[in-house]
């Protein structure tokens, strides 16, 4: 008798593996096709001229290297990452706070800045042009009360006005994220800690920061991934060569791909790659592996 269900079991369990590659197919092939093989031909590509047909060795990534668009773009985007996310942690966990407080309204609030997610980037890049316009309604304000006006999009301002539209964009999808991390945080955490007399703040410090590390980690990692995507507003109202400021590396790699220039292209990818990949495994092996 043993022996015959040891038996079904297998059978069953076999069974059950069968059914579910069976579903996972599907999705197995597309990434297959549609993301590691291209991937691999890149990868491949770095290593060969534009036509793919000699090979260069380690030369399209020196030349990358050695490119002062690559590393102003690099730095560029650098600088946006390093200050866009610190600041999209800090106001989209501020307004998490402030909805879960008050939740009779929260709803209400949630639907609010949830709203820039649906805004098409065409709008966005009308509002820009009717706000910072040198003729724009910012201009204007600045002229009534006797200031200068602003060249907001051909200055070292730009940078600051993507920086708000990143913030702006993104702060109610991360605010959707904090919420979630705060639900899952026991409430009996919270009767303790006010049992042993611990105050407002120190139930944030000692209960809903340690709670949220798993979250933070998430949040990182989607936030990082969409500071890339910043590029479709700044190239669609400044075009592919905007101001130094706010040259991005989508921009340089449009470029490229227009000039053909595929060898360094693909360098540039595999090192933007490999650079994104080890802050994603870091962040995970600091927050989201972490009990």
């Amino acid at each position: 008798m043993q022996k015959e269900r040891k038996f079904q079991r297998r059978t069953n369990r076999k069974g059950e593996d069968i059914a579910a590659l069976a579903f996972l197919a599907p999705g197995i092939v597309g990434i297959l096709l549609f993301f590691l093989f291209p991937f691999a031909d890149t990868v491949r590509r770095s290593f060969y001229d534009a036509r793919g047909r000699n090979f260069i060795g380690f030369e399209g990534y020196a030349s990358v290297l050695d490119n002062s668009a690559f590393r102003l773009a690099a730095g560029n985007t650098a600088r946006f990452i390093a200050i866009c996310i610190p600041l999209l942690f800090l106001t989209s966990l501020i307004v998490a706070l402030v909805v879960r407080a008050v939740r009779p309204h929260g709803k209400m609030l949630k639907t609010t800045y949830l709203l820039p997610m649906a805004v098409p980037v065409a709008s966005i890049v009308l509002l820009w042009q009717v706000l910072f316009h040198q003729r724009g309604l910012m201009n204007t304000a600045l002229s009534s009360l006797g200031a200068e006006p602003i060249d907001f999009m051909g200055s070292s301002a730009a940078f600051w006005v993507l920086v708000l539209t990143y913030l702006w964009k993104n702060s109610g999808y991360n605010m959707i994220l904090w919420l979630a991390g705060l639900d899952g945080i026991r409430e009996t955490l919270y009767e303790a800690a006010r049992i042993d007399g611990a105050n407002s703040w120190q139930c944030f410090r000692d209960v809903t920061l340690p709670g949220l590390l798993p979250t933070v980690g998430l949040v990182s990692i989607l936030s990082l991934l969409n500071s890339f995507k910043v590029f479709r507003e700044a190239y669609l109202v400044a075009g592919a060569y905007p101001h130094d400021s706010i040259y991005m590396l989508q921009h340089l790699f449009n470029n490229w791909f227009q000039n053909l220039d595929i060898s360094r292209l693909c360098a540039a990818a595999v090192l933007l790659c490999g650079a994104l990949l080890t802050i994603i495994l870091l962040l995970q092996r600091i927050f989201v592996t972490r009990d």
